[in-house]
């Protein structure tokens, strides 16, 4: 999955409001020995900037990390979803993923983290600072019969020269489908069947796999989804395959 979730509320258009995949690969590129040119255009940096990342998972702790390398003045992270427990309820959640509070070097770095809140508005500057953000609202969310609701009096307001949106991703990259052809499912990913004979779509000699066909996961997945797959082209290919399953 390549398609970046978006947050389209007031002000999303403003200077300043990034996708964390815009971000971080620059910074890649940097390390690489890549330039860039200074001013508009160029590297997105947070020096000197309050930056506020909106995801509380892996992507959004690089950020955190690449910010605060940055010599960013504070760096705040936003979760949706509630405070996790310091310690995992193993009998509770096997064999799922545990839930548990996960601190990353990059938080041990420096970051205030906040949960259970949801942006409302990024709000845009005045004067020299027309069409650039500086800052955003909030609202504190609970979850009532499966939805977040906000909390009455819990409205805030945050500086924020920076926002880095790390909030997953939805799906495959539409056009690289619908070039081909192939049949999505109701998410938006390749739609394929992982019965034997399976990871086909409905374009012949078209394969599909991993978060390609179900969306963002783990790299675990991907791993043994093509595996799986490549037998299936082995078999297709060959009549018939030595390869695992």
């Amino acid at each position: 999955s390549e398609q970046s979730r978006d947050l389209p509320v007031p002000g999303r258009d403003l200077d300043g409001v990034h996708y964390a995949m815009e971000f971080l690969p620059m910074q890649n590129k940097v390390n690489a020995g890549d330039k860039f040119p200074s001013g508009k255009g160029g590297q997105i940096m947070a020096t000197g900037k309050h930056v506020i990342v909106i995801g509380g998972g892996v992507t959004g702790s690089d950020c955190v990390g690449t910010s605060n390398r940055h010599g960013a003045t504070s760096v705040t992270q936003f979760e949706v979803m509630p405070q996790p427990p310091e310690q995992e309820n193993k009998p509770l959640v096997w064999p799922y993923w545990p839930t548990k509070l996960r601190t990353s070097s990059s938080h041990e770095e420096g970051c205030q983290r906040e949960f259970a809140i949801a942006t409302k508005e990024f709000v845009a500057g005045t004067g020299k600072d027309k069409g650039r953000i500086v800052g955003l609202k909030t609202v504190h969310i609970e979850l009532k019969d499966g939805k977040f609701v906000e909390i009455d009096g819990t409205e805030k307001d945050h500086k924020a020269d920076l926002v880095l949106l790390a909030m997953g991703f939805t799906n495959p990259v539409a056009s690289v489908l619908d070039a081909f052809g192939v049949a999505k499912d109701n998410r938006g990913n390749a739609r394929a069947h992982t019965d034997e004979g399976g990871y086909r779509t409905n374009v012949d000699k078209v394969f599909t796999a991993g978060d390609m066909r179900r969306g963002q996961s783990l790299v675990v997945w991907a791993i043994r989804e093509g595996r799986q797959a490549a037998r299936e082209v082995d078999l297709s290919l060959m009549g018939s395959s030595t390869l695992p399953r």
